[in-house]
């Protein structure tokens, strides 16, 4: 008997307890209680909370066993932490139910908290402290607020974010949608670019860690880039983690830059979609674009890329792979700014090349070099330009640290053979500030000299392979600068073959056998050895060594060719090893620019040969011919190796 009388005494108590919570809560006048109120919930916040106009109770069951009091208050204004300046929120009609006995824990619990034409600010400032964060480490509060749930009607909230340069204002209204409550329209500033868009939301915003995502969808529009995203918000209580399907497109990826942070190359108009996941932080935030395809220029890429910023780096990293599977040659010419003027203004640079230059002028933007680390991989299986000349198996991996760019290797199959090499582009402005320090050593094997050249008439009846050398370093602020300055050496060999005779012969201007062989056909003339060894001093590339010998002829190439201003001077003098019908034997210079060149015939040497060609005629007109026949001064040595010895055991590339 005892025991039920206790039992039915605590379950009395337990009864009365809120029964007489529910009738003094009926009886208190709310607004003479807003003082309390704000004091309370200000001190459970650690920020000023301000109740404004009336302030009214009503009872909510919602299916519970005890009522829930349901609070209404008008006028309600919501401050930023303290050291930040202006308040958070102001609402016309703030509407919240407060759970009953959490409160005897010092906990305010609130199973939705409903805003009536908010006006919200969301802000983070440089040093990454933000005011949605309701912590603090110092002087902690006796009492803590957990909010399960937010329902935004029609308002406006503007987010500005110091650390990601986004200042936007999104003016929201509710709409009838089975999976989305509110949709907005946006304006603001990106990296100080204006931008534009809309989108669509939940109504009501889970702040749960294992609740329903929160929908998002959104179309942005940001100086020409396109950006739409279609997803979730998985963690809506850090505003930080989202994912999405996202879309991107624009004139140049160098353009996101200004959006994302993320160092990327000057390209073609692109366009890209995939899968991107991210957990933006205070101090470190990491994201994934997974799974992307897509298009830039008319070249296909595809692949995974991951972005991190903080823990403890000194700057954020890029790193992933990036694959493709056919790349145009025309689409890698913005990366050194080797595309057309038309091109250029369609990505929005301001560099315009000159109409006499060949070697882009367009400088390097190293001023983002030294604000990001890279380490991304990058292979093409096929790049190929409007003719011919396909390059296979592209493979490189692509390093930045500290301002120095690194590809090491860049390797790819060219022309039946295997070009490697190795780049180094310091860029961290330590050597030199306005400029960057480059160099390049690259080495060429068995490279076939009809897929080399296969648009030359006669080539492709040409047999041979090319090996070379190039070692090259210097310093400049675009491609033109840095070849004009550069210094080093390029050697290269062609190995025993044989070569067009009709290229051969035109090439020495034997216009009687040129036009013998356009009469009975074509025929293979054997290579000897081709040798070539240039030495490079600022820019100017000086022929230490360059003879083509076959079994008919030899050709003697001397000269420079100037890099900085991409001049020609260059000396051909064909020799043959037997009797020529109407050879000229006559030096042939190749001036002029890389834009024009000139090719011309030492005019001295020819009026000579014609004008004994005249006197003979008047003596016996059947002689005519016969200053304009030629005979080799003798066969010259078979194979490479005394022209290798020419050049004193070098170059590096021997033939195979």
């Amino acid at each position: 008997m005892l025991k039920s009388r206790r039992t039915l005494i605590a379950v009395a108590i337990a009864l009365a307890i809120p029964a007489a919570a529910v009738v003094v809560l009926n009886h208190v006048d709310w607004n003479r209680a807003r003082p309390w109120l704000n004091e309370k919930i200000s001190a459970a916040l650690e920020r000023q909370f301000e109740i404004r106009g009336p302030v009214s109770l009503a009872w909510d069951r919602q299916g519970r066993w005890l009522p829930l009091p349901h609070l209404v208050a008008r006028d309600v204004h919501l401050g930023n932490p303290r050291g930040m300046p202006a308040e958070m929120a102001s609402v016309d009609q703030l509407a919240f139910a407060i759970e009953l006995l959490p409160l005897l824990r010092q906990r305010i619990e609130i199973p939705e908290l409903r805003f009536d034409n908010p006006a919200l600010l969301l802000q983070r400032d440089a040093d990454g402290k933000n005011n949605w964060t309701f912590k603090s480490d110092d002087q902690p509060s006796a009492w803590t607020v957990d909010v399960h749930s937010v329902v935004l009607a029609k308002g406006t909230v503007r987010y500005a974010d110091a650390l990601t340069h986004v200042d936007a204002t999104a003016h929201i209204d509710t709409i009838n949608d089975a999976r989305y409550g509110v949709a907005w329209q946006l304006r603001g500033k990106w990296n100080n670019r204006d931008f534009s868009g809309n989108g669509k939301a939940g109504a009501v915003l889970s702040l749960q860690e294992q609740a329903k995502p929160f929908p998002l969808a959104a179309q942005l529009n940001v100086g020409g880039t396109s950006i739409s995203i279609e997803g979730t918000l998985t963690k809506p209580a850090a505003l930080a983690a989202l994912d999405v399907r996202l879309k991107l497109s624009g004139p140049s990826m160098a353009r996101l830059y200004a959006l994302t942070g993320v160092l990327l190359p000057e390209t073609p108009p692109f366009a890209t979609e995939g899968h991107l996941t991210g957990t933006l932080g205070a101090h470190q935030s990491a994201w994934l674009y997974d799974q992307f395809t897509g298009t830039v220029g008319r070249s296909d890429i595809g692949g995974k890329l991951a972005f991190k910023t903080g823990s403890g780096a000194a700057r954020p990293l890029l790193s992933g792979s990036v694959q493709s599977k056919l790349l145009q040659v025309s689409d890698l010419g913005p990366l050194i700014g080797a595309d057309s003027n038309a091109s250029k203004e369609a990505r929005g640079s301001e560099t315009v090349q000159p109409g006499n230059k060949v070697l882009p002028v367009e400088q390097f933007r190293t001023e983002r070099w030294t604000a990001i680390d890279a380490d991304v991989n990058f292979k093409a299986a096929q790049i190929t330009r409007e003719k011919a000349l396909p390059i296979n198996n592209l493979d490189t991996q692509l390093h930045l640290k500290d301002g120095v760019l690194a590809l090491t290797p860049m390797n790819f199959d060219i022309a039946g053979g295997r070009f490697t090499s190795n780049v180094m582009l310091d860029g961290s402005g330590k050597h030199n500030p306005n400029a960057i320090r480059a160099e390049l050593k690259a080495g060429a094997r068995k490279l076939q000299l009809k897929k080399l050249f296969p648009n030359i008439d006669g080539m492709q009846a040409t047999v041979g392979e090319i090996n070379a050398d190039l070692s090259l370093s210097a310093t400049g602020n675009s491609v033109a600068s840095l070849l004009g300055a550069s210094n080093g050496e390029l050697k290269g060999v062609v190995s025993e073959g044989s070569v067009s005779k009709l290229l051969l012969e035109a090439m020495g201007l034997n216009i009687g056998s040129v036009v013998l062989t356009k009469l009975v056909g074509d025929k293979q003339v054997k290579l000897n050895c081709m040798v070539t060894d240039f030495a490079v001093t600022n820019g100017l590339m000086k022929s230490r060594l360059f003879v083509v010998d076959t079994s008919e002829a030899r050709i003697d190439i001397s000269g420079n060719v100037n890099l900085g201003n991409e001049k020609l001077d260059l000396t051909l003098r064909p020799d043959a090893k037997s009797m020529r019908v109407i050879s000229l034997r006559a030096p042939i210079y190749v001036r002029g620019t890389f834009k024009e060149p000139d090719l011309s015939v030492d005019k001295g040497t020819l009026a000579l040969r014609a004008g004994g060609a005249l006197a003979l005629a008047v003596v016996a007109p059947v002689a005519a011919i016969v200053p304009l026949v030629s005979t080799g001064p003798g066969e010259t040595s078979s194979g490479c190796q005394a022209l290798i010895a020419q050049a004193g055991g070098k170059p590096a590339a021997p033939p195979p």
